[in-house]
């Protein structure tokens, strides 16, 4: 009987153990915080009520339709908190972004390469967990030997986890995060690494460079050495960056250990940023430890923050070689229209194309239209003038837009797409003009707008109507505008070219 009880109480101790070994394993896939209570509150109220504070004093910050990075200090919050929330506060808060790209540097261990956590499903904070990308950190690793999974580069690291509440605040919907610590400076792999990410650094994603800049001179020279760090990273340009750290250090300024901790996170961004001519940094604002109460002028670290975002009416010098695609891109263009129509039909929300395999032309931010005929009779048109996302991604909006949403007639039925032939036609920025003598008829789309009153005309309607200009003019103002047949004397008038295909050219 005693034996029987003993292998019970035996049988139990396993089965308890069982149980907590598996709840450990469970919990070891989040992260838990690291400097909740040092770096920023632990208690989420006050955490909370700080960070409100932060918002509420940049309310007046002007909203960006489209960021696509931030750089960001990562002190602890009563010294960089308020900076770091300037460069958020530029987001719109309903931005919909599909993951958040973290990357800061490693300040607890030295690594050649960058860590990616893969190990874990969410990080937590105070205010509660985020989900981390797993796919995507195993995607990272296996694309390119210059990631790795290093366990002690995120276990006590900092620079990513104070970013966490910031963007909890923030942001509507907060998305997946991909954590990414860089462990090197080394130029070879910093570039690798750009290059690994640089399918992913399109709008659809945000991200987030954890930077502070000087560390340790006085006040006054922490101010010099930042404004020349800064200046270079305005340019965009790598080589500006790695020059103005070259100088610095050449200086010998007294106490300077470093112009900036995250420079190998700001050197990946800036080599992506040599790839995507049609983006720019912008500066959002500075300070260092010593403008706070908590701070001595003796011994500072200087905070950036910066934006980067996408001009989409940016000037091309070379109009049409800007807007070039190849056989095989307008090939992949009508191939995503297409099935773009056809899924939405079938009921499947599966994505026409895979964003990682889309080219720099495809991801360039171009206005778009997707025309449809049916026995060479129009059966639906739609699409936007301006580009504020990438190509590939306009074209399969405003091609189920031409299907299904076209009020000039019923939705497009599986019956017809046999015999639907699908055309595109890819916009320039737009140039305003100020003479019809700048309008080429044949060259040139049209766009009026007067007030709330605005439509246009591709290039090709004039070589398929055989309108003069004042015709082509003219109905522009009086059919798609609802001016009158003149209207647009004293409208305001915008031109821009086409690169015109379809499926029957």
């Amino acid at each position: 009987m005693q034996k029987k009880k003993y292998y019970l109480l035996l049988i139990s101790m396993i089965m308890i153990q069982g149980v907590v070994n598996a709840c450990s394993s469970e919990e070891v896939k989040v992260r838990p915080s690291a400097v909740a209570g040092t770096f920023y509150p632990g208690d989420a109220d006050t955490l909370r009520a700080m960070v409100e504070s932060f918002y509420e004093k940049e309310s007046s910050m002007k909203k960006e339709d489209e960021v696509q990075a931030v750089i960001v200090p990562h002190a602890g919050y009563v010294f960089s908190g308020r900076i770091a929330a300037k460069a958020f506060a530029c987001i719109r808060p309903d931005a919909a972004y599909k993951r958040i790209f973290l990357l800061g540097p490693s300040h607890h261990v030295a690594f050649d390469g960058a860590s990616v956590n893969n190990q874990c499903n969410a990080y937590m904070t105070p205010l509660g967990m985020v989900p981390v990308d797993k796919e995507m950190c195993d995607v990272l690793i296996k694309k390119d030997s210059v990631f790795t999974y290093v366990p002690e580069a995120h276990v006590k690291e900092h620079c990513l986890e104070v970013q966490l509440p910031l963007l909890q605040l923030h942001l509507n919907t907060l998305p997946s995060i991909v954590p990414i610590i860089v462990g090197t400076v080394d130029l070879a792999k910093l570039k690798s690494i750009a290059r690994a990410l640089q399918p992913y650094f399109t709008s659809e994603n945000l991200f987030v460079i954890s930077s502070d800049f000087s560390h340790y001179p006085s006040y006054e020279d922490a101010n010099k050495v930042d404004k020349m760090t800064g200046n270079a990273i305005r340019k965009s340009s790598l080589q500006a960056f790695i020059h103005a750290l070259a100088v610095n250090s050449s200086t010998d300024v007294p106490g300077l250990v470093t112009s900036a901790c995250g420079q190998g996170p700001i050197a990946v961004l800036l080599s992506m940023l040599e790839q995507q001519k049609d983006l720019q940094v912008r500066h959002i604002g500075y300070c260092n430890s010593g403008d706070t109460r908590y701070g001595d002028r003796d011994r500072v670290v200087g905070y950036h923050a910066f934006s980067v975002v996408r001009n989409p009416l940016r000037k091309e010098e070379n109009m049409e070689e800007a807007f070039r695609l190849t056989e095989n891109e307008k090939k992949q263009l009508l191939q995503i229209a297409r099935k773009s129509i056809e899924n939405l039909l079938a009921g499947k929300d599966d994505e026409p194309y895979d964003s990682t395999k889309a080219t720099l032309a495809l991801q360039r931010h171009c206005g778009a239209f997707v025309t449809l005929h049916v026995d060479g009779k129009l059966r639906g048109c739609i699409g936007n003038l301006v580009g504020f996302h990438p190509l590939y991604k306009v074209v399969s909006n405003m091609a189920r837009a031409a299907a299904f949403d076209d009020p000039r007639f019923r939705p497009v039925t599986a019956k017809e797409m046999g015999r639907i032939d699908i055309e595109i036609s890819v916009l320039s920025p737009l140039r305003q003009i100020h003479s019809i003598d700048d309008l080429q008829l044949g060259r040139h789309g049209i766009y009026i707008r007067k007030g709330e009153h605005s439509g246009t005309f591709l290039p090709q309607v004039a070589e398929e109507t055989g309108w003069s200009k004042e015709e082509f003019l003219g109905h522009c103002a009086r059919d798609k505008a609802g001016l009158s047949w003149t209207g647009w004397k004293d409208a305001d008038l915008y031109v821009y070219e086409a690169v015109v295909f379809g499926e029957q050219k």
